[in-house]
C-alpha cells in the first residue's frame, strides 16, 4: 500500500510539472488565415461573413491560399496578392482549364481590339465603370496586369469572380441566370431582357416562385451555353453572327456579309484580308471554318433535344438563320448607301481611317451623323434582331431589331440625299456664275 501511494504521489508529482512546464511555453502564434478573419472581422465584416458562409470556409481554404501571407497590417496591404485565374486553378484545374478555352477569357483582349475602346475615359475602360467593368474577366498577359494594376488601383484582375462573386465564390450563385444579367444587358447585347422576357426565363421565374413543379423544364442561360457545366461558353454564331465560309449557295448573303466585314475593316474596300482578321482570329470572335461552326450548332441541338423534337429545334434555327440573313441585307445597304458618299467626294476620309470607307467599329466616335446612324443601326438593331430570335423573344427580334433596321435604312437614305443635295450646291453655283465679259478690244488711234 506504502508503494502504492508512492507511485501515485510520484506520477501526480510529473503530471503537474509537466502542465507547469507546458504553461510556461509560449502560445503557438494563429495562422496567417486567422490573423486575417480576426482584423477584417473589424476592417470589412461583410467580406469575413461570406467567407464564413462559403465552401472555402468549410474546406480550410483561407485567406492566406488566394492572398498570400506577406500582408501583416495597414502598412504593407501592396503585398496582398490579388487572385487570377492562375490562383484557382491550383484547385480547379478542369474548369480554368475550359475557361481559358472559351470566349470570355478573350473578352479582355476583344475589347482591345475596338479602336475606339482606346478613346474612352479611364473610367470607363481601365477603371472598370464602361466596357471594362465586364470584359475585364478575360485572360491578360503580364504587361496587361501590371498596366491594369497601375489604373485601377490593384483591382480588376481576376475573372472567376465576375459569375462566383467574392467571397462567396459560389457554385450556386453562378449557375443562376441573374449572374450574367449584369454583363448580358442593355445597348449592344441585351440578352437578359429578351431571356427573362420569353417563355424560358418565364418558366424558370414561375419555378423559383413554385408556381409550376420543381422539375418542369425552365432553361437558364446556363442550361444552353454551359452544358454539363462546361465553362467554354460558345456559340456556332459568335458574339457578331459573322462567320466563314461564305455561303456558296446564297450569292446575294455572301455580298451581304463582305459588305458587313468592310464595314468591319476586316476586308478593306476591294475585299481583300486586313489586320483586323487577325485580331478577330486571335480573339476568337467568329467560327471561321465549317467544321467550328457545325460542331458548335450541333452542341446547341443536342442541348434542345431534352424538351424539343429535332425536328422542332432545326426548324428553329432555320428561322432565326433566315432573320439574321434579311438583317444582313439591310445592314449592308446602309453600309453601301455610305460607302457611296465616300466614293462620291461627298464624304472625305477621315484622319486615321485605313480608308475612304464607314468604320463601324469607330462606334460613338463615328465622325458624321450619318455614320451614327449607321454605327446604331449595327451594334443596336442588328444585334438585337438575330439576337431576339436566337433568345425565343419575338418582340425584340421584331420591333427591337427588324423593324429599326428598316427604319434605319430610310433614315441613312434620306440623310445621303440631304447631303448630295448639299454638294451639289456650290458646284451648281459655280457653273451659274456669269463670265466676266471679256475687255473690249482698244480702239486703235487715229
Amino acid at each position: 500500500m506504502t508503494m502504492l501511494r508512492t507511485a501515485l504521489a510520484l506520477g501526480l508529482w510529473l503530471a503537474a510539472g509537466a502542465a507547469a512546464a507546458q504553461a510556461r511555453k509560449p502560445a503557438p502564434a494563429p495562422s496567417a488565415g486567422q490573423g486575417c478573419v480576426d482584423c477584417h472581422q473589424q476592417r470589412t465584416p461583410a467580406i469575413v461573413a461570406d467567407w464564413k458562409a462559403s465552401r472555402h470556409a468549410a474546406v480550410q481554404v483561407d485567406c492566406a491560399t488566394c492572398h498570400g501571407d506577406a500582408h501583416r497590417g495597414n502598412d504593407d496591404v501592396a503585398k496582398a496578392l490579388i487572385p487570377t485565374p492562375e490562383t484557382c486553378a491550383q484547385c480547379h484545374e478542369a474548369q480554368v482549364a475550359q475557361f481559358k478555352k472559351g470566349k470570355h477569357a478573350l473578352a479582355w483582349a476583344s475589347v482591345k481590339a475596338m479602336p475606339t475602346f482606346h478613346y474612352q475615359p479611364l473610367a470607363i475602360r481601365e477603371g472598370l465603370k464602361g466596357c471594362g467593368g465586364c470584359h475585364k474577366l478575360g485572360l491578360k498577359s503580364p504587361a496587361e496586369l501590371k498596366e491594369l494594376k497601375e489604373a485601377s488601383g490593384g483591382f480588376g484582375v481576376a475573372s472567376c469572380d465576375a459569375c462566383h462573386t467574392r467571397h462567396l465564390f459560389s457554385k450556386a450563385e453562378a449557375r443562376r441566370p441573374e449572374a450574367c444579367q449584369t454583363c448580358h444587358m442593355g445597348f449592344d447585347h441585351p440578352q437578359w431582357e429578351m431571356y427573362s422576357g420569353s417563355k424560358h426565363g418565364v418558366r424558370n421565374a414561375l419555378k423559383q416562385q413554385k408556381a409550376i413543379p420543381e422539375d418542369a423544364a425552365a432553361p437558364t442561360c446556363q442550361t444552353c451555353h454551359m452544358q454539363e457545366g462546361n465553362h467554354e461558353v460558345r456559340t456556332a454564331w459568335g458574339f457578331l453572327a459573322l462567320r466563314l465560309p461564305f455561303p456558296e449557295d446564297d450569292p446575294q448573303w455572301k455580298a451581304d456579309r463582305i459588305t458587313i466585314l468592310q464595314g468591319l475593316g476586316v476586308l478593306d474596300p476591294k475585299g481583300n484580308p486586313t489586320a483586323r482578321l487577325d485580331a478577330v482570329k486571335g480573339a476568337d470572335m467568329a467560327r471561321l471554318t465549317q467544321e467550328a461552326f457545325d460542331a458548335e450548332r450541333a452542341k446547341t441541338l443536342r442541348t434542345c433535344n431534352p424538351c424539343h423534337s429535332a425536328n422542332f429545334a432545326k426548324e428553329q434555327l432555320r428561322q432565326s438563320e433566315g432573320l439574321l440573313r434579311d438583317a444582313d441585307h439591310l445592314m449592308a445597304e446602309g453600309i453601301r448607301e455610305v460607302a457611296a458618299l465616300y466614293q462620291d467626294g461627298v464624304l472625305q476620309k477621315p484622319k486615321g481611317y485605313a480608308s475612304a470607307f464607314p468604320d463601324l467599329l469607330t462606334f460613338h466616335d463615328a465622325p458624321t451623323p450619318v455614320e451614327q446612324t449607321l454605327f446604331v443601326m449595327f451594334l443596336e438593331h442588328r444585334m438585337r434582331a438575330f439576337q431576339g430570335a436566337f433568345h425565343a423573344n419575338p418582340d425584340y427580334a421584331n420591333w427591337y431589331g427588324w423593324s429599326e433596321l428598316q427604319r434605319d435604312l430610310v433614315e441613312i437614305r434620306a440623310m445621303a440625299e440631304d447631303m448630295r443635295r448639299v454638294a451639289r450646291k456650290p458646284a451648281a453655283k459655280a457653273a451659274a456664275k456669269p463670265r466676266p465679259s471679256p475687255t473690249p478690244a482698244a480702239k486703235p488711234k487715229p
